[in-house]
């Protein structure tokens, strides 16, 4: 079976890519647009807290809508909540600060939606062989946005005076969600099937010997790390250097070395291979951060982020493929695709959560910067226990894989006789 996507998979892609990129434009600078207002990492970290509540509450409702409905509209009404946030933002300006909470569950909530549609139909337009390529572009577009959207950002906010910068860069984001909405238009709308299961995820992990179990604590484990991360490390830049530029600069070196790196392991790591480039890459994401214990300035930021940029799609591909392979085990577990995903969405709300409030525990007793360098290196652990609860799970798909294989190979041979 050739792994050349189809048109739907491509134009799933290309929605995908202007939602990345639309939040890579404004997203990287939304965290030190507030941090401007007020000073505060407490107040950063609620109003993430805040999006990951939203986040869960909505992914978990939605998942009805999504299954006995249109998932379409559900992808749409996700991309035009997150115009409506930057809107909001445009409107109340410097006093955004003011109403962290509505703001961050407005953005997890329209979060919520695109992704847990997004991934519903991202397992229906792919299957196993096409899957690990598929990420692979997934990742690509995520780094070119990554690449572009902030060196624009950068850019213009460096040009212009005071705060008109950003006003351009959010009001550019609000334009791309209006464009994302009219292309989903062009995806075909997909079937429904059955009923919606609310306690379809405690069920599962209630099930003795269910792979989902490790599969669920590994997606935690992901969580608790990238749920810090994703603020965090924009943040020490921005403040490290002052500049929104260095920022900009930081993201495009960043995101050029993920370009190459999600590349080419979406190309060359087959799935055999999944626990250890998971585990090789857990390890390396640890190391690249020892560099910040010598000194935390823009250089040893670099040196972390190119690190991190280069290692992280070896642990992540194989994770992501890895949980949406499970989905397809039987056609029980296909046609349960959307409570699996609500299980999947939940596991990784749950572990950035957890992470979040790790973070803001330690900013209760330090804010000195040796606190949040070994804050950062306790999190980069949480991969290599990840890789821990996978490495079984990985080990049984290729063993299946290798018995349906061998069945396929013994009846070839009993036709030819």
């Amino acid at each position: 079976m050739k792994s050349n996507l189809n048109g739907q998979s491509i134009l799933l892609l290309s929605l995908n890519g202007l939602f990345v990129f639309a939040a890579a434009l404004s997203g990287t600078f939304l965290n030190v647009y507030l941090w401007k207002s007020r000073q505060d990492y407490a107040m950063i970290g609620w109003f993430n807290v805040s999006q990951q509540i939203a986040l869960g509450i909505m992914v978990w409702v939605a998942g009805k809508w999504v299954k006995e409905h249109n998932k379409m509209n559900a992808l749409r009404v996700g991309t035009a909540l997150s115009g409506l946030f930057y809107l909001v933002v445009l409107y109340t300006g410097s006093q955004a600060v003011n109403y962290i909470w509505p703001l961050g569950m407005l953005l997890g909530a329209a979060l919520g939606l695109f992704w847990l549609a997004f991934n519903v139909i991202f397992f229906e337009v792919t299957d196993r062989v096409s899957r690990d390529h598929f990420n692979g572009w997934v990742g690509l577009l995520g780094s070119f946005s990554g690449i572009v959207g902030p060196w624009l950002s950068g850019w213009i906010i460096a040009r212009m005076e005071d705060d008109a910068g950003y006003r351009v860069i959010f009001s550019i984001s609000l334009a791309l969600y209006v464009v994302g909405v009219v292309l989903s238009f062009f995806l075909h709308k997909r079937k429904t099937t059955g009923s919606y299961n609310w306690l379809e995820p405690k069920q599962r992990l209630s099930q003795k010997g269910s792979m989902w179990r490790p599969l669920s604590l590994s997606l935690v484990t992901q969580g608790i790390r990238e749920g810090v991360f994703a603020f965090l490390i924009t943040l020490l830049v921005y403040v490290a250097t002052q500049q929104e530029w260095k920022l900009a600069q930081f993201s495009l070196i960043t995101s050029a070395v993920s370009f190459f790196s999600f590349w080419a392991v979406g190309k060359w790591l087959k799935p055999h291979y999944r626990s250890v480039g998971m585990l090789l890459g857990a390890v390396l994401l640890v190391i690249a951060l020892l560099p910040l214990l010598w000194r935390m300035e823009y250089s040893t930021l670099l040196i972390m982020g190119i690190g991190t940029a280069l290692f992280l799609p070896l642990y992540l591909i194989p994770m992501i493929s890895a949980s949406f392979d499970l989905m397809g085990v039987s056609e029980e577990d296909a046609n349960q695709r959307v409570e699996l995903v609500v299980l999947r969405e939940l596991c990784l709300m749950v572990g950035r959560l957890t992470g979040m409030l790790i973070f803001l525990s330690v900013l209760s007793m330090s804010k000195a910067p040796i606190a949040m360098i070994w804050l950062l290196i306790g999190l980069a652990l949480m991969p290599v226990a990840g890789w821990v609860f996978m490495r079984n799970v990985l080990k049984k798909e290729q063993t299946t894989k290798q018995s349906k294989s061998h069945s396929k190979a013994r009846r070839w041979h009993r036709q030819t006789e």
